[in-house]
Parts: structure tokens; sequence; C-alpha cells
């Protein structure tokens, strides 16, 4: 059976990566913003995974497992998507400080043979060290925040930031691999 990320995100290439080489990449063209957050994050991220994944479906003529996935920041009552400039950024940043708060991947896996879709959500709680003003203002003129849902890239210049990490540090990178492995397994996808 053939894997299809659907997703242009270099980050989750590579972790896809460890799990096998052989898989193409479809960026989808779902769009985010026709799903409302109704106050569950592990809810909204699937229903956006699967989103993905499905917007991509009806170009797939052989058997596949097409993988979609979105990651959110969810902190005090508030998602935390990519931000929009470096001002918003910095607002960011400035509320992570010092803080814990939830990072949220979901998955989709779609075989296209069986028509089967599973879904699944980690959630993992990341603790910010306090960050001055001029970390933060150096941070963000790597332009890295600017593409990142929260703000920050764990496995960049913000893995300084993290004091403390309980759950799946993949899952905030953006591809919990364990949890996708067995997913992919139980799809039947021989790995």
């Amino acid at each position: 059976m053939d894997i299809i990320l659907a997703s242009a995100s270099p980050r989750r290439a590579e972790l896809l990566k460890k799990i096998t080489s052989n898989f193409q990449i479809i960026a989808s063209n779902f769009e985010e913003s026709d799903i409302m957050f109704s106050g569950n994050c592990g809810e909204y991220v699937m229903t956006l995974a699967k989103g993905k994944a499905m917007a991509i479906c009806s170009s797939v003529k052989k058997p596949t497992a097409i993988i979609g996935c979105d990651t959110v920041v969810y902190f005090k009552g508030e998602v935390l998507g990519k931000p929009k400039d470096s001002y918003e950024a910095f607002k960011m940043l400035s509320n992570l400080s010092n803080n814990i708060h939830e990072v949220y991947t979901g998955i989709a896996v779609i075989n296209t043979e069986t028509k089967v879709i599973n879904t699944e959500y980690v959630c993992t709680k990341v603790k910010f060290s306090k960050l001055s003003i001029k970390q933060i203002n150096k941070y963000i003129e790597t332009k890295e925040p600017l593409g990142m849902a929260g703000a920050y890239a764990i496995q960049g210049g913000a893995s300084l930031f993290v004091k403390e990490l309980k759950g799946c540090y993949y899952s905030v990178v953006g591809l919990p691999v364990n949890k996708l492995y067995y997913m992919l397994r139980e799809m039947g996808v021989n790995l």
C-alpha cells in the first residue's frame, strides 16, 4: 500500500522518515479557517487533520494510506495558531513565558481501499522558562516563529525556552511518531 503525507511541512516529512522512507508528499489545499473551534482541542485537531487528508482523496487512484495532521498550541482557553506578524509572535511568546501550555496534534489516516478513517490526537504539556524581552525579540528576528503554531519551533531556536515537557516531544514538532506508527499498522500498512 502506498503512503501519502498530506502536508508540505518539512518537519513532518522528516519525522515520517523515522517510520518509512517509502512515501510521497501531496500538500493539502484544505481551508482550515472553515472549521470553527468549539472548545475541544482534541476534536478540533482531529477534524482539521481529517479535512486535510480528505482533500486529496480524489487525486489518489490506487490503494493508499493518506496521512493528515494538524498541530495547535492551547493556552488559557485560546488556540494559538501561526502568528500573522512579529507583533503577534511577540504577544504569544510573552504569554507563554514562565507558563505551561498544551500542544495538540491530530492525526487522520485514511485507507483509500477500505474507506476506513482513523483519527487520534496527542496532547503534550510544555513549560517555558521566564523569557526576557531581549530573548523574545532575538528569536523573532530569526523569522522562525512566523510559520509556527504558538510562534515557536521546539526543534529550533525555541528549544532554549523549554523548561519541562510532559508527553510526546515529536507531537510538539508536528507528528507523534509512535502514535502514527501504530495507527498505520492498525490500518494494515506493512512497515
